[in-house]
């Protein structure tokens, strides 16, 4: 019992998230993709906002985590113009207001998840730079 329980300890420290790897352009880039995609799904299939919202959430954990360091503030600000882009390709420039509207509780959501993870990593970081500071 005791083998396995320190295995699954040394499997669960090896899995760790891989390493920050885009650009600020490639968070608008991979937002605004992802958004574009499931939007004109979304139109395919006659309409589906939850789809939309929940893969806007989606996309902006993913990017939020997925942003270098050095590009956090990029996350938070992509996300609005992806979301934008994804409801122009669902409904089409006529029914922009109303699907932005409507769609408004989805986007402050995953905005306010962009931003709180964010800040989380951003705040860890200065943590780190102090403490290695102060060891010096």
């Amino acid at each position: 019992m005791v083998d396995a329980l320190a295995r699954l300890t040394r499997t669960v420290r090896a899995a760790r998230l891989p390493r920050p790897v885009l650009t600020g352009l490639g968070c608008g880039v991979l937002t605004g993709a992802a958004m574009v995609a499931v939007g004109w799904l979304s139109r395919l299939a006659g309409g589906v906002p939850t789809l939309h919202g929940v893969v806007f959430l989606l996309a902006c954990l993913t990017v939020a985590l997925m942003v270098r360091p050095a590009d956090l503030i990029c996350a938070p600000v992509a996300a609005p113009i992806a979301f934008a882009l994804g409801a122009v390709a669902a409904e089409g420039f006529d029914d922009l207001p109303a699907t932005l509207a409507f769609g408004a509780p989805w986007l402050f959501s995953g905005t306010l998840l962009a931003v709180v993870i964010v800040l989380v990593r951003g705040a860890a970081r200065t943590l780190r730079r102090r403490r290695a500071a102060a060891r010096r």
